[in-house]
């Protein structure tokens, strides 16, 4: 028989399993949301702001095409010309490097909700190990990496070549024709190949999510020897768990045993059960069972009991049924009242006499 440290795993994992690999980072992610998501929030942009972004560039390139036609500009003059383009240009990307930002955010939230994980930031000395490195480098994830990018990026390479290509007719004109139309053309030659990019990273992006997200429930997979450990872990060993149930009882069984002296009778069946009574009419507002119990622990109670000359009354019905009804330190209920009165009241003539 295989030992069972390498039974296969074929165990779903546990949520502590899956606790402990969030805390250290460990989740289903997929590397391409993020860039979906930039290309679309780059088309979104282009879509709310491509009015404003328009003009502010045309205004822009005019401005810079009609710069050779100014007098001759001193340093000075230059410098303030450059710094006011660099702000022109600032204003402009300045709506698509907001989007992009929070379409990031927003692909890694959706993907792991809002995790901080310090743990890759640990130092470990085998991430200098370079026979370690090595094996990371050719080692089955990097393989898939590394295909997974080429495919993403023939793929890519292919919508935008072939977008591209349908427009040299047009491209090879554009000299010809003045620099609003050169612009106009330019934006939306690049939203088409932005649509088309951003359709491609989409069919990718589900495929690899899949990918990712099977690989990461395969990986955590567990075998069943490590399910009982883990079982084990959290609720402790049964056997301990039992041991400590045994050291318990045997306890309260001893403080029960010496409470038995102090009482005022103890009721029998006559062999199989034990009930001891104490009642104190001021500070008790009924019969107590001091000790119950039977087999071995019956006989121990009436053992101790003759011991210390308490008496004995035998009564099965009451017996029985206090053993059942009462627990210890626990007051006879209504229902047993005339019952164990009667059995004290013997008792009491018993002591006068």
């Amino acid at each position: 028989m295989a030992d069972e440290s390498f039974e296969d795993k074929t165990e779903q994992a546990t949520p502590k399993k899956r606790r402990d690999a969030r805390e250290k980072g460990e989740v289903a992610k997929s590397r391409e949301l993020p860039s979906v998501a930039v290309l679309l929030a780059g088309l979104l942009t282009f879509i709310l702001f491509g009015t404003y972004m328009y003009t502010r560039i045309k205004d822009m390139m005019i401005e810079v095409f009609h710069l050779p036609f100014y007098n001759v500009l001193s340093v000075t003059e230059f410098i303030r010309f450059s710094e006011q383009m660099i702000h022109s240009f600032f204003l402009i990307m300045l709506p698509l490097a907001g989007m992009i930002l929070l379409a990031a955010l927003a692909a890694n939230v959706l993907q792991v909700g809002f995790l901080i994980s310090t743990e890759s930031l640990k130092p470990k000395f085998s991430r200098i190990d370079p026979i370690k490195g090595l094996g990371r480098l050719f080692s089955k994830q990097s393989v898939m990496e590394l295909l997974k990018c080429i495919v993403k990026l023939i793929i890519v390479g292919a919508v935008g070549y072939v977008t591209l290509r349908g427009e040299m007719d047009r491209i090879s004109t554009l000299g010809y024709l003045p620099h609003e139309e050169i612009i106009t053309y330019i934006a939306l030659t690049t939203l088409k190949l932005f649509v088309r990019c951003a359709v491609a990273m989409i069919i990718i992006v589900a495929i690899d999510y899949g990918f990712q997200k099977w690989q990461f429930e395969t990986k955590l997979k567990m075998s069943k020897k490590e399910v009982k450990d883990e079982h084990k872990e959290a609720e402790g060993d049964p056997m301990i768990k039992s041991r400590i149930r045994s050291i318990q009882m045997q306890m309260a069984r001893n403080r029960m045993m010496q409470s038995v002296p102090d009482a005022d009778v103890v009721i029998t069946n006559p062999t199989h059960y034990a009930i001891a009574l104490k009642y104190d009419g001021q500070s008790m507002a009924a019969p107590r069972v001091v000790a119950k119990g039977k087999g071995e622990i019956a006989l121990k109670i009436k053992e101790i009991a003759e011991k210390h000359r308490i008496l004995m009354v035998e009564n099965r019905t009451l017996a029985q049924t206090l053993y059942q009804m009462v627990s210890v330190d626990q007051e006879v209920p209504p229902l047993l009242y005339q019952a164990v009165a009667e059995v004290l009241a013997y008792v009491y003539k018993h002591k006068r006499k």
